[in-house]
């Protein structure tokens, strides 16, 4: 049986180094950097990678750093983790670790998703030199997810490449310590921003005939198209517009010559993503033109719809299984949040699985993600270990057994 000994080895080597990794834990979640400026944390990253022989190459954006771990023409599997931390204060009193700089912190798991992979990295390279690597490993330790745009960035320089599956993990607070959330299909939603602007003639709200009435306008379109939306899509397709923003006028007794709404759209259907936003220009022209208002729509994308491809999500089962024991694995329901990991799904099949971080042992409410109280049992660094070298080690011998061509395959 392949890995009939991985569970032992990562044993060990978690025997040797988890106090140490807690301690790089707690020093980024001490030291939270915000998009695109994590120069400390990407510096410590690379830092202990060098020391264990590593060659890690920072992204031309100036922070995040890609690794490759072995060498040889063997198939290449990606893992990935994100480092940016969130603008929120860190409300936690009692720990030792609370955030040294003011108004960021690590409410997300990012740090914990850092240190995972970094041990998982340092687990690799020994195996590696001991000759018991089956491929080539590929660490993207990404910048800017937040924001997003930090995956863009990996994918940018070049770093998919060669690459036949693409893995990552992300902390949930819903799941004890010890559990891996896992699902097929679609995970996380896309999530984009609309912002309808509308202008016309303005004037006195006693004649509204001789204006194009902006408001009443806006006021049609916050309505009808999220209703319209409903018959024009697939309902299974997830589609949500919720308005953030609507602004209009400045005075009860003039109409307006300009108005503006913004809100976000998000989908769990890649297809229909793909075209939201050709449908909802549409519908902005359509219900503007019957009231003579001149619409102006900007559609910005954020992130694709995270889409969990069947046969990484078996690879994950089975590493899971492997490292933790079947019992770890358990069902994890979609989510409308967004995930930026879906732009690495572009380009290879791959999956995003959930990391339990609640500790069975702690009373009162769940320390949700983005917010300033949040934390994690910090054995999860250790279950995160297990999991992500595995799914590395399960995914390369399938890679291998199947000609090295599986990312191809399942693209096509």
């Amino acid at each position: 049986m392949q890995g009939h000994d991985l569970p032992e080895q990562l044993t060990a080597f978690l025997a040797r180094n988890e106090r140490e990794l807690i301690g790089f834990r707690r020093d980024l979640h001490m030291h939270p950097e915000l998009a695109f400026a994590e120069h400390r944390t990407t510096g410590r990253i690379a830092e202990r990678l060098r020391a264990a022989g590593l060659q890690p190459e920072i992204l031309p954006v100036g922070t995040g750093l890609v690794c490759d771990i072995g060498s040889g023409p063997g198939p290449v599997v990606a893992l990935r983790a994100d480092i940016d931390a969130l603008p929120l204060t860190d409300e936690k009193e009692a720990t030792p670790y609370r955030s040294t700089v003011p108004g960021v912190a690590h409410a997300c798991g990012h740090d914990v998703h850092t240190t995972v992979l970094l041990a998982t990295g340092l687990f690799l390279a020994q195996r590696d030199r001991a000759g018991a690597l089956p491929g080539r490993v590929r660490l993207f330790f990404q910048p800017a997810e937040e924001l997003p745009g930090g995956a863009v960035e990996v994918v940018e320089a070049g770093a998919m490449k060669d690459v036949e599956r693409v893995f990552a993990l992300h902390c949930d607070p819903r799941l004890p310590v010890g559990e891996v959330g896992l699902r097929s299909g679609g995970i996380t939603a896309a999530c984009d921003q609309l912002l309808v602007r509308l202008s016309g003639p303005g004037g006195h709200t006693a004649r509204p005939h001789l204006t194009a009435d902006l408001v009443y306008a806006l006021g049609k379109i916050v309505t009808e198209l999220p209703a319209a939306l409903s018959r024009l899509v697939d309902p299974r397709a997830g589609f949500s517009l919720v308005w953030g923003r609507v602004s209009a006028g400045s005075a009860p007794n003039v109409v307006p010559d300009d108005a503006v709404a913004e809100g976000t759209v998000r989908c769990l259907d890649d297809e229909a993503w793909h075209e939201a936003p050709d449908i909802l220009k549409g519908l902005v022209e359509s219900v503007a033109s019957v009231y003579g208002a001149s619409p102006e729509v900007t559609y910005r994308r954020g992130v694709p719809p995270t889409i969990n491809e069947a046969t990484s999500i078996e690879l994950m089962r089975e590493a899971t299984a492997l490292a933790l024991g079947p019992e770890a694995v358990t069902s994890t329901p979609q989510s409308l949040g967004g995930e930026d990991f879906a732009w690495y799904l572009e380009h290879a099949p791959g999956a995003l699985a959930r990391l339990g971080t609640h500790s069975p042992d702690r009373d009162g409410p769940m320390l949700d993600l983005h917010r300033g109280t949040f934390d994690v049992d910090e054995r999860a660094i250790g279950v995160g270990t297990r999991f992500a070298a595995a799914t590395a080690f399960t995914a390369l011998w399938e890679a291998a057994r199947s000609g090295g061509r599986l990312g191809s395959e399942a693209m096509a």
